[in-house]
């Protein structure tokens, strides 16, 4: 080994740490990618993308074959730099700075890293596969004594609250008015029918006993295209009629109470603490447009509509 001119040896050994240094940063940038960004760009056939998830799916090989590759190259390194040192009597923890230096890079770029290591990474990964085959099942045979399945995925998704922190912290990207109504989306759960419906005193209805020209005023008044049907006072809600269908009878002669309410159609009743998404998905399975909000007792509350 004396033979071996020191240029070379100074040549082999900052390759070994280039190597070193694309492992480790490997690492880093692997693990530090965003996963529902990455989804989002496998999605979109992101070449970078698609490798770096396949890799991903098995976590426990790719550390694997990233740590067998640069545990041999900074075997490797060591020896040569011990054969510098003991010529030039120097010092060669130039590794640990580089080591440190590209994983700082690669937590703050993960995908620039990322994706162009998952060209090497993948071909490596095959060329390797039998020692990481090896490391991986005494690794995970010790993992499954500890109580661990490494072939099981992270659950990676997200509460409610921290889909509420994501639309806090976006910023700029997610224009404020766009974030209010992310987070009122949210908060369907926890509002009901209550807290948005129209109240009682507010509600516009037809009663059925008035005349011609009590009604036509009632309509022509409303801002509201389906109003409730009722004999007397609201409790006795006999029916819900859109305004487009009623119009042609108010011009005719003398129309009957019967013709009414053949144009009416049954009124639908909502408990007055039924949650709003919940609510939101049975107008839609119920097909209807207007519920009345009732409490406990069956007295209408309010009215409430899509």
């Amino acid at each position: 080994m004396s033979e071996i001119p020191i240029s070379y040896l100074f040549a082999s050994l900052a390759f070994l740490i280039l190597l070193s240094a694309f492992f480790s940063s490997s690492e880093t940038g692997m693990m530090s990618l965003n996963r529902y960004r990455l989804r989002h760009l496998v999605k979109q056939k992101h070449r970078g993308a698609m490798r770096a998830s396949k890799l991903l799916d098995r976590p426990d090989r790719l550390i694997g074959v990233i740590l067998i590759g640069n545990n041999f190259v900074n075997i490797l390194a060591s020896a040569i730099a011990t054969m510098i040192a003991l010529r030039l009597m120097g010092d060669a923890g130039v590794a640990v700075a580089t080591a440190v230096l590209t994983k700082t890079v690669a937590a703050i770029k993960p995908e620039q890293v990322a994706f162009p290591a998952s060209l090497i990474l993948s071909p490596l990964l095959k060329i390797l596969y039998p020692f990481v085959w090896i490391v991986n099942t005494i690794c995970n045979g010790l993992l499954r004594l500890l109580g661990f399945n490494a072939a099981a995925k992270a659950n990676d998704h997200l509460s409610a609250e921290e889909l509420r922190t994501i639309v806090h912290e976006a910023g700029a990207l997610i224009p404020r008015r766009n974030q209010s109504m992310l987070l009122s989306i949210l908060d369907l759960d926890t509002v009901t029918v209550e807290d948005i419906m129209i109240p009682r005193n507010e509600i516009v209805g037809i009663d059925i006993d008035d005349d011609i020209a009590t009604i036509l005023s009632t309509i022509s008044q409303s801002p509201h295209t389906r109003l409730p049907l009722y004999e007397e006072e609201l409790n006795n809600v006999v029916g819900i009629v859109h305004v487009r269908q009623i119009l042609p009878l108010l011009h005719a002669n003398n129309p009957s109470k019967e013709e009414f309410l053949a144009l009416a159609r049954e009124p639908y009743f909502v408990p007055e603490s039924t949650p709003l998404n919940t609510q939101l998905l049975n107008f839609q399975k119920r097909k209807q447009w207007v519920g009345l909000v009732v409490d406990e007792y069956g007295d209408i509350q309010g009215l409430t509509a899509l």
